[in-house]
């Protein structure tokens, strides 16, 4: 479970540095453009996945399966939907609107999967520390 915690944190502190750098590139360019993905990709990806880092740090789920379908959910599903949102709404390629709503809505419905498995999680029995 400690190597859940480490790959989460990796993968938060990836999604910081890139909504770090979302957020200069607005200041300096003076555009709002990015807002909502950069809101997203520091509350999804930055915050959601350091504090489930940290869960899996302090706790160490019974189930495995449970806990290792919420990981790769959430990393996924976090991608997924920053992702789709700068698709759908910075539309920096020319896609078909049906894709591009599509990859949105799917990024986002397996980020929903992680937090149900997380809240799964939450009311599961917990392996004692050693």
């Amino acid at each position: 479970m400690r190597n859940y915690s480490k790959v989460l944190l990796r993968f938060s502190a990836i999604f910081a540095l890139i909504g770090a750098f979302l957020g200069s590139h607005m200041a300096g360019a003076g555009s709002l453009a990015f807002k909502t993905v950069h809101a997203h990709i520091l509350v999804v990806g930055w915050l959601t996945l350091f504090a489930w880092a940290v869960y899996y740090k302090i706790f160490t789920p019974a189930k495995t399966i449970i806990a290792t379908l919420h990981v790769w959910t959430a990393i996924i599903g976090a991608i997924g939907l920053t992702t789709g949102m700068w698709l759908y709404y910075v539309r920096p390629f020319d896609l078909a609107d049906g894709f591009v709503t599509v990859f949105f809505i799917v990024g986002g419905t397996i980020l929903l999967l992680s937090f149900v498995f997380f809240a799964v999680l939450t009311f599961m029995k917990t392996e004692d520390r050693k």
